[in-house]
């Protein structure tokens, strides 16, 4: 099963590559049906990495100057006093069993894994459903407000179940402030970077970090993403997104019926 799950790290970077996002959703569920680590390290060792890979996408975008800072920060800086909110204070206070009323028992490991798998197919519905979203003028003036709130919900997400969360930001960015979707998923990677290794720079205080495991999981992913960086040249990618959004599809499903079912 660890075979499989090396492999996966080298499939999660290839979506990546090849799509720019998606494949990281994957992290948590390889950790804990390959590797059997329970759900709290299992998040933590995926927002190192989402962090890492998402960091490597920016540099990429940055050279391109595809990256809008300023939005990055307005959004970036509630997401990451989220991120602090939920390692620091939610994480730690969760109790051993959430739910122990008429027979049924759900445990802090099985709460965070169904918070993952519904946020899993929500994820890959947006992947599957072909959009065609009207853009707004580039010049509107962002909506704070709304910038705010998006950036603090997705920050608590993501310190949470340690997801990137990037089929929330671009949305947003797109919608709230007219970004055409290149800059969106640009500076959406950005934000992701800075979010996830934060959250596991927190994270690591209270969980024990393999890192041997971690960092060779982590090199097979950033293999992934070049190797996906070089099909995306020959392929078109917006083809294969309703391909591994089913897939995504699937494996939410799959945890949802082991959790609560099996």
């Amino acid at each position: 099963m660890e075979f499989i799950g090396y492999i996966f790290a080298i499939i999660i970077g290839i979506i990546l590559g090849l799509i720019g996002g998606g494949g990281s959703i994957l992290t948590v569920p390889v950790f804990v049906y390959l590797f059997h680590l329970d759900a709290i390290t299992a998040t933590a060792l995926s927002l190192f990495v989402v962090g890492v890979s998402s960091s490597i996408g920016s540099i990429n975008y940055s050279i391109k100057r595809l990256i809008d800072y300023k939005t990055a920060f307005i959004f970036g800086i509630p997401s990451i006093f989220g991120v602090l909110f939920s390692r620091s204070l939610v994480i730690p206070n969760l109790p051993n069993i959430i739910i122990n009323d008429f027979g049924i028992t759900i445990t802090k490991h099985t709460f965070l894994l169904i918070i993952f798998a519904v946020l899993m197919l929500i994820s890959a519905y947006k992947m599957i459903k072909k959009t065609d979203r009207k853009y707004l003028k580039n010049t509107i003036e962002p909506n704070f407000t709304l910038l705010v709130s998006q950036g603090l919900m997705v920050g608590i997400l993501t310190g949470l179940i340690g997801f990137g969360g990037g089929f929330l930001i671009v949305p947003a960015l797109v919608l709230l402030q007219g970004k055409k979707m290149k800059e969106a998923v640009a500076t959406s990677l950005f934000i992701i970077s800075l979010n996830s290794l934060i959250g596991f720079l927190i994270a690591q205080n209270t969980t024990k970090i393999d890192w041997d495991f971690l960092l060779g999981f982590t090199s097979l992913s950033i293999l992934g993403i070049f190797i996906g960086i070089l099909i995306s040249k020959r392929i078109n990618s917006n083809q294969l997104k309703p391909i591994f959004g089913w897939f995504i599809l699937m494996i939410g499903l799959i945890t949802v019926l082991k959790e609560l079912f099996l």
